[in-house]
């Protein structure tokens, strides 16, 4: 009888990487879930508990040794494991530049010592953040100027992981993820992801605080597409590759507003983030024959369905955001800092 493949997912416990751990046990592989649980949660593969393909260790990449048994006799590496959220960059970029850098920097040392010859790919979640204030549609070309310390970890990373696959021949691709949303979207302490401040204020009651007039857009990208564009990326041909992952059909803020339903507050617009993000996904869909399946009002219906695992998510206001956010005015507004 084959032995099943094996696939490692840092971050595997977080949003997107539990989604792609699902994706990988149903296409049958037996799969190593590395995750600290600082973002991630037990209670996302919590579905898998009786699944003996399934393993989770507790393990910080930033502490990951090049000779990790979890990566031993590998064919297939997604990083995912990370920190994310603007405002916390911003005031601990040491901490960001440690794990989204030299963490990753380990990841791709345990994969090449413990998979040797038998890795068939690494896919390194990227972000589209590295575009800063983009033209659009973006393609993955253009130029790259982050606006913000995470937006730089995360670019670092990927210029690792390509190094990685230049120099030791590491066969690598880079995904850079647009505003990905779904089931299981983290919730953090830090003002973050619209999703999950609408949908707490939503179960509360109260008025969605919506970021200056609401009019500007994102491209939106469900968290299932998202998993199997990855997926792809691992499965076929191309190798050393960057690819943008989004919708190419922006919604604005408005837009969730109204499929969610309720009243709206206005918070200041901030600096450094763009009026619109678009990806230009010609490329993927070309290499990999990717497009998104999930529309944007079925995935924030699919969402509400489960909104009560919301209610534990930190409860946002006018105030508590201006205070939050005091940080990102300070430093990124070049008028107030002058």
């Amino acid at each position: 009888m084959q032995e099943k493949p094996i696939a490692v997912v840092t971050g595997g416990a977080g949003f997107i990487g539990s989604h792609m751990t699902d994706r990988l046990l149903k296409a049958g592989y037996v799969v190593r879930v590395v995750d600290n649980l600082s973002g991630g949660r037990g209670s996302n593969l919590a579905h898998h508990s009786r699944n003996p393909d399934l393993s989770l260790d507790t393990q910080d990449i930033c502490k990951l040794p090049a000779n990790s048994p979890l990566f031993k006799n590998v064919q297939l590496v997604f990083h995912f494991a990370g920190i994310g959220d603007i405002v916390p960059s911003i005031e601990q970029p040491t901490e960001y530049m440690a794990t989204n850098v030299q963490g990753t920097v380990r990841v791709l040392e345990a994969t090449r010592h413990g998979g040797g010859r038998g890795v068939q790919r690494l896919v390194y979640a990227a972000s589209s953040s590295c575009y800063g204030l983009a033209e659009t549609p973006t393609r993955e070309d253009f130029p790259i100027q982050p606006q913000y310390p995470y937006a730089l970890s995360k670019y670092f990373g990927e210029q690792a992981v390509l190094h990685w696959g230049k120099v030791y021949g590491l066969p690598v691709n880079s995904m850079r993820i647009f505003n990905a949303y779904g089931p299981r979207v983290r919730t953090t302490g830090a003002y973050g992801a619209v999703f999950g401040v609408f949908f707490r204020q939503k179960l509360a009651g109260k008025p969605y605080t919506v970021v200056g007039d609401g009019t500007q857009s994102r491209d939106f990208v469900y968290v299932t597409d998202v998993a199997e564009a990855f997926f792809l990326a691992a499965v076929k041909g191309h190798i050393g590759e960057i690819y943008n992952i989004g919708a190419n059909n922006p919604q604005t803020v408005l837009r969730l507003v109204e499929l969610l339903g309720g009243e709206t507050v206005f918070v200041p617009k901030r600096p450094g983030e763009p009026d619109c993000t678009r990806a230009n996904i010609d490329k993927i869909t070309q290499h990999l024959g990717w497009r998104p399946v999930v529309d944007f009002p079925s995935g924030v219906a699919t969402m509400l369905r489960d909104i009560e695992n919301w209610r534990d998510a930190p409860l946002w206001d006018v105030e508590s955001i201006a205070k939050a956010t005091q940080t990102w005015f300070e430093f990124m507004d070049p008028g107030k800092s002058s």
